[in-house]
């Protein structure tokens, strides 16, 4: 395969509410942008945030969404985290033996989480030896 990019796409409903979200809560320069779709640079990869347009999920019931989960590996979580709960966000801080993350929604309700980076490393690194 000659992969020349990847990126994310994330269908919201709340398309001008995560706009702000990526762009002044979480610092994501935009890429480009239209109507329906914004795109952001994600740290060497993208990501593109879309308009939902698709019926199935219009028409479900939010609770039973599905959700996946934005990963972003930091130095400190708690840093971030306590930036976040200061803009008035939700945020669940949680330190484990395997590392410390701290998830969150953006407005459209899709989750995102702080992961430190120094554990997710070092589990790279155990799994190699």
């Amino acid at each position: 395969m000659d992969i020349k990019r990847t990126g994310l796409i994330l269908y919201v409903k709340k398309y001008v509410q995560c706009i702000v979200f990526y762009k002044e809560i979480l610092n994501l320069p935009i890429l480009f942008q239209n109507k329906e779709l914004t795109c952001f640079d994600f740290f060497g990869t993208y990501l593109m945030v879309e308009i939902e347009d698709r019926l199935e999920y219009l028409n479900n019931d939010p609770k039973s969404r599905n959700y996946s989960c934005i990963r972003i590996n930091v130095r400190d979580v708690k840093q971030y985290s306590d930036r976040l709960k200061s803009q008035n966000i939700s945020v669940d801080y949680q330190e484990h033996s395997w590392g410390t993350i701290a998830k969150f929604k953006d407005p459209d309700g899709n989750l995102i989480a702080f992961k430190d980076e120094d554990s997710f490393a070092k589990q790279i690194e155990d799994y190699k030896s």
